[in-house]
């Protein structure tokens, strides 16, 4: 059974989407919240979590794209899908670099939604048409800049960026690699270099943003040379 969370301040738009996910899915297990705080409540210490969270953009208690930075930072594993009425192009970017599952208009007709929660729900990344036609440059452009920098890690570095974007920390990366926390500690500052972020939440975004296990390197050989 799959397992929805709408985030949405609006009653109408919260029932809306209801009936339309459970027009496209039978079984469905489906739970609101009205706001971001709300939300991490409902998340925080779940065993099972959610197939898809499905976000508005704009709600009480957040300032631009805070809510959405502390989903993406708090629960990085969760697919989030962003529903909004600003489909502006550039917020469209910006929300793209957050690692998201993807984003659809709010005046999108229910094939649209379908197709885009079905494009998040296979781990793929859900734009509108208007958007690619209008933007394909800048997202080539974005894509090959990080993509130039992932190829700078070694593998080492590489398999402890996948463990970092599974929120691991590094007492339990360095158990897990057979490796001392120094070792660990080195491999991240290093990560952190390379990528050009700040911190490790920077890096999991950054990370989030493609298909990163097509650069993984095989797990028999990634340590080979500690």
């Amino acid at each position: 059974m799959l397992k929805f969370l709408i985030i949405d301040d609006h009653p109408l738009f919260r029932e809306a989407m209801q009936v339309t996910i459970r027009s496209i899915y039978h079984k469905v297990e489906i739970h609101e919240a009205t706001g971001i705080d709300a939300a991490v409540n409902m998340l925080t210490g779940l065993r099972r979590g959610y197939d898809l969270a499905l976000v508005d953009l704009s709600m009480p208690g957040t300032t631009g794209f805070d809510g959405l930075l502390l989903l993406r930072t708090q629960f990085s594993r969760l697919p989030v899908l962003v529903v909004s009425g600003l489909d502006d192009p550039r917020i469209v970017r910006e929300v793209l670099s957050y690692g998201v599952s993807g984003f659809v208009s709010k005046a999108a007709r229910k094939a649209e939604f379908a197709s885009a929660i079905a494009t998040a729900l296979s781990g793929s990344v859900y734009l509108p048409d208007w958007f690619e036609r209008e933007t394909p440059r800048v997202l080539d452009r974005d894509t090959a800049d990080f993509m130039e920098r992932l190829s700078t890690l070694t593998p080492q570095q590489m398999r402890v960026l996948q463990m970092l974007r599974q929120g691991k920390l590094n007492k339990q990366i360095a158990h897990e690699l057979e490796v001392g926390e120094t070792t660990v500690k080195a491999h991240v500052s290093e990560v952190l270099r390379k990528l050009g972020v700040l911190s490790r939440t920077q890096a999991v975004i950054e990370a989030s943003r493609i298909d990163f296990d097509k650069f993984m390197p095989d797990p028999a050989t990634a340590f080979a040379r500690r």
